[in-house]
């Protein structure tokens, strides 16, 4: 079973290659590296998709990390979406192949891309709102009222108000038009990049252009 490692280190020359060589020694084998974020604080945060050798388990590779200087693992889990990262450019390959699904399969193709446990399409519906496609792990996250988040861009969204059921999910939506939303949630985190709101609101334009386009 693979792992998904997301780890916060230096954003200079030769930190990663510090960091592959811990995960190394500590029994795990990288089968992929995505760079997701690089931040004005001189650190960058990667996710890495690693496999543990026989026997061993990633908590292993967890410390390794951690006593190096400057890098901190933020999360780690097992990761069962194909045995690979899903990059944002595979994600429009696929909503090109059926323009008219475009929206829907965004909503499909999000958790996988983002690393996510679920996604969900929620259309206004009077002053709240209802859920008109989901994952198969989505919560229903339809309202009757006072339930319609107007969304000009990308967002991290406050479950405590929203949904309170959610309190333990990272959750973030992002604008379709004005009468649809996408939202997708993180079970246990890690926490939601500003660099991935920035995909998930970029990703959601192209499903909206795509669709029109088809």
């Amino acid at each position: 079973m693979p792992f998904l490692l997301r780890v916060e280190l230096p954003d200079v020359p030769g930190s990663l290659g510090r960091v592959a060589s811990a995960i190394g020694e500590a029994g795990g084998d990288i089968e992929a590296i995505e760079i997701v974020e690089h931040r004005s604080d001189g650190t960058a945060v990667d996710d890495v998709l690693l496999e543990m050798a026989p026997g061993m388990m990633p908590d292993s590779v967890v410390s390794a990390c951690n006593i190096l200087d400057g890098v901190r693992v933020l999360w780690v889990s097992r990761y069962a979406a194909g045995g690979q990262l899903f990059l944002d450019l595979e994600v429009v390959e696929q909503l090109t192949q059926n323009p008219a699904l475009a929206r829907d399969q965004l909503v499909d193709m999000l958790p996988v891309a983002f690393r996510a446990d679920w996604a969900v399409r929620l259309c206004r519906s009077g002053d709240g709102c209802k859920q008109v496609h989901g994952t198969s792990a989505a919560p229903d996250l339809g309202t009757d009222s006072g339930g319609w988040l107007a969304l000009e861009r990308a967002a991290r969204l406050p479950t405590e108000e929203l949904w309170p059921q959610l309190n333990d999910t990272e959750v973030a939506g992002a604008p379709l038009d004005a009468n649809e939303i996408v939202v997708i949630g993180r079970r246990g985190g890690p926490a939601i990049l500003d660099s991935e709101l920035f995909r998930v609101g970029h990703l959601a334009a192209l499903a909206v252009t795509i669709a029109a386009a088809g």
